[in-house]
C-alpha cells in the first residue's frame, strides 16, 4: 500500500495520531521511526503518541486483544502499556467509524482489557482497573532544582506522584525529572506534580516517559487520585476532580478497588500520507 490514512484526536489536549489498521497488514510491527516522524511537531503531524487500531483477534501482542486492540506508542517510538486519555480517543474513533455497536466496548491493551462506556453527554468512562502500590518507600523525585518525596502508583504503567506547594516549582518538565533510588523505575516513570485545590479537588502537571511534558495523562490522573485519597484517608467510594493543563477529568475509586476515569474525547483532523514522502516502504 503506497498510502495510508491517519486521524488526529485528543483527550483534554493529550493528543494522538490514530492509524486504522484493522487486520494488522498496513503497518506490520509499526516502525519506531514512523512513530517519531508522525509525532514530530515540526516535521510531522505532531502528537504525544500513536494509537494503532487493530481487531482484537488480529493482533499478536497479548493473549486477549478484546474487541479491538490499542497498540499504543509514545512519541519517541517506544511501547507503552496503557493510556487513559488515548483509550477514550480510540473508542471515539471506533464509534465514529461505525466499528462498534452499543455504548460499551472491550479494548485490549498491554495492561489488560479496559471496558470503555460512551455516556449520553458525550464523555467516555474507562474502567482503569486496580491500582498497585509496589514501593519501595523513600522515593524522591527532583526537578527544577527541588526535591520531593513521591509515591509509586502503578496503573499498568509506573507513576511517581509528588505533592508540591506550587506547580511552578518543578520548572521545565520537557526533560525527565530524576529519581532515587534509581532501581525503583528501571524502565522509566511518569512523574506527576500535584497541588490540592480543595476537598477531593487537585491540579497536576506531568512528565510522561517517552513524550515529555504533556497537557494531560489519564493513567496519571488515576495515580494522583490514589495518592491524594490515601493521604486524606478518604473512604471508598470516593470521586476526585483532577485538573490538568488541558482541562479536567473525574476519577472515581470504587469499593471494588477499581478506578473509573471519565472525560472528553475529540477527533479533529484526518488525512493521508504517501509512503514515498516519508522515505519508507
Amino acid at each position: 500500500m503506497s498510502t495510508f490514512p491517519w486521524l488526529k484526536g485528543h483527550g483534554t489536549e493529550n493528543d494522538f495520531v490514530i492509524l486504522p489498521d484493522p487486520d494488522g497488514s498496513v503497518h506490520g510491527d509499526l516502525d519506531a521511526a514512523l512513530v517519531r516522524f508522525l509525532c514530530d511537531r515540526h516535521a510531522g503531524l505532531g502528537a504525544d503518541g500513536v494509537l494503532r487500531v487493530i481487531q482484537g483477534g488480529k493482533q499478536a501482542y497479548v493473549e486477549d486483544g478484546g474487541d479491538w486492540f490499542m497498540d499504543y506508542r509514545n512519541a519517541d517510538g517506544s511501547i507503552a502499556e496503557m493510556c487513559g486519555n488515548g483509550v477514550r480517543v480510540f473508542v471515539k474513533y471506533l464509534a465514529n467509524a461505525g466499528l462498534i455497536d452499543g455504548k460499551s466496548v472491550r479494548v485490549g491493551t498491554r495492561a489488560g482489557i479496559k471496558e470503555v462506556a460512551q455516556n449520553d453527554d458525550g464523555s467516555l468512562t474507562v474502567d482503569m482497573g486496580e491500582p498497585a502500590l509496589p514501593g519501595p518507600a523513600g522515593i524522591v523525585v527532583e526537578a527544577g532544582g527541588h526535591q520531593w518525596p513521591a509515591v509509586h502508583v502503578d496503573m499498568g504503567n509506573p507513576h511517581a506522584v509528588a505533592f508540591v506547594d506550587s506547580l511552578d516549582e518543578p520548572g521545565n518538565l520537557c526533560d525527565q525529572p530524576t529519581w532515587s533510588p534509581g532501581e525503583a523505575f528501571p524502565h522509566g516513570v511518569n512523574v506527576e506534580f500535584v497541588v490540592r485545590r480543595g476537598p477531593r479537588d487537585v491540579q497536576m502537571r506531568v512528565h510522561e516517559r517517552g513524550s515529555g511534558e504533556t497537557r494531560s495523562c489519564g493513567t496519571g490522573t488515576c495515580a494522583v487520585t490514589v495518592a491524594a485519597a490515601r493521604a486524606a484517608r478518604d473512604e471508598l467510594p470516593v470521586t476526585y476532580r483532577v485538573g490538568v493543563p488541558g482541562g479536567e477529568v473525574q476519577v472515581t475509586w470504587r469499593t471494588d478497588n477499581h478506578l473509573e476515569l471519565t472525560g472528553p474525547a475529540v477527533l479533529h483532523a484526518r488525512g493521508e500520507f504517501d509512503r514515498a514522502w516519508l522515505g519508507i516502504r
